[in-house]
């Protein structure tokens, strides 16, 4: 052996088993890394690199009987940052200035906020898929999803009723089958790319949206055009405080329009006072009147009390009842029931109404729903 060597062999002898031992430690904590934590880093590398955005549902649409849409649904955009991560805030700043006409400052105070989260806009109707130059700054989130439009104005206004700003149904048709118009949102997994951008990749998961369900009402759009004119016209003849009305068929009882006065342009629903938003014609309470009769008729033939033959005194017109006087609006003698019914008159339905007494008078008013 060298004498060079001699003395500098604990020297290499130390250097060796550190290379050794550091191999040997990074090979374990490869070996834990790769093995034991594996998941956990799979994990955190998936949430850096990947991201989940929502695909928003189209909301089911509203027809009338004939298919005439009464409600349609608008593309609307918002747009939101992390100021911390937009670079280039004079330009964003500028372009949203002249899409819409607000301030350059009021966008710049924005992208110098603290905050780790701002909405530049929301709900906006401008393409902003179409704009180049926003497109191409990194840090500005895109959202697009749809609002209510009523193109018909106060036309079925109060049967319709309208969404709020996250298009949840909280009025009328628009509330009452809100699950069935509202459909499933998807949701698309996006992977950054090289400029930071997230993209679509294939192999990534992907589910698809599920639109509303379409809804188609007995109304008639043209019969609720008129009933609704009609209506205004009378009510300033008359000066009224309101009116209401409805027109029915018959044959099916299909509701062919309904509304009430004054009313309501549910585009703008928030400018209206809320008893706009009533429809009367189904909220307020009223005595039925002389179509009370049915019931008392209906009742007497269902418990066999009378026939359809059988006649009634109706008192030419004036009959004391209990001190109280029930006047007819013409004198009649003997009628039958289909007479009376055909002639309304209120001393026949009264003596039919005799016949079967309260209680059975109240169960029937109860099976046609009154009450």
């Amino acid at each position: 052996m060298t004498k060079s060597y001699i003395k500098y062999r604990s020297r290499i002898g130390i250097v060796g088993s550190a290379v050794i031992l550091f191999w040997v430690v990074l090979c374990m904590r490869l070996f834990n890394i790769q093995v034991f934590q594996s998941k956990e880093h799979r994990l955190k590398l998936v949430a850096q690199s990947h991201r989940k955005e929502s695909i928003p549902a189209e909301r089911g649409n509203i027809f009338d009987r004939n298919n005439d849409a009464l409600t349609r649904n608008i593309a609307h955009f918002t747009l939101s940052v992390n100021p911390s991560e937009v670079v280039d805030k004079i330009l964003l700043a500028k372009e949203l200035h002249n899409i819409t006409g607000k301030p350059f400052d009021h966008y710049i105070n924005k992208l110098n906020s603290k905050r780790n989260f701002e909405f530049l806009e929301r709900n906006i109707k401008n393409n902003i898929l179409e704009n180049k130059k926003l497109q191409s700054i990194n840090g500005l989130n895109i959202n697009k999803h749809y609002r209510r439009s009523y193109p018909h104005g106060s036309i079925t206004g109060q049967i319709l009723g309208y969404t709020d700003i996250d298009d949840i149904g909280i009025s009328g048709i628009e509330k009452d089958y809100d699950r069935y118009l509202s459909g499933i949102s998807g949701h698309v997994i996006k992977s950054k790319g090289w400029k930071g951008k997230y993209q679509s990749r294939s192999g990534l998961p992907y589910e698809p949206a599920t639109n509303g369900d379409n809804i188609k009402l007995t109304i008639d759009l043209n019969y609720q055009s008129i009933l609704q004119e009609e209506l205004k016209r009378r009510k300033k003849e008359t000066n009224s405080k309101s009116a209401m009305g409805i027109i029915m068929n018959p044959q099916t009882g299909a509701i062919l329009a309904m509304t009430s006065i004054p009313d309501f342009d549910n585009n703008y629903f928030s400018k209206y006072k809320l008893d706009n938003h009533h429809c009367r014609a189904i909220t307020d309470q009223f005595e039925p009147g002389s179509t009370f009769k049915i019931v008392a008729a209906v009742a007497a033939l269902a418990e066999n009390k009378i026939s359809l033959l059988d006649e009634f005194n109706c008192e030419n017109g004036i009959f004391d009842y209990y001190g109280s006087t029930i006047e007819d609006h013409e004198a009649y003698d003997q009628l039958t029931l289909p007479q009376i019914i055909k002639h309304s008159s209120n001393i026949g339905i009264i003596k039919i109404a005799e016949k079967i007494g309260s209680q059975t008078l109240y169960k029937y008013a109860r099976i046609f729903g009154f009450g």
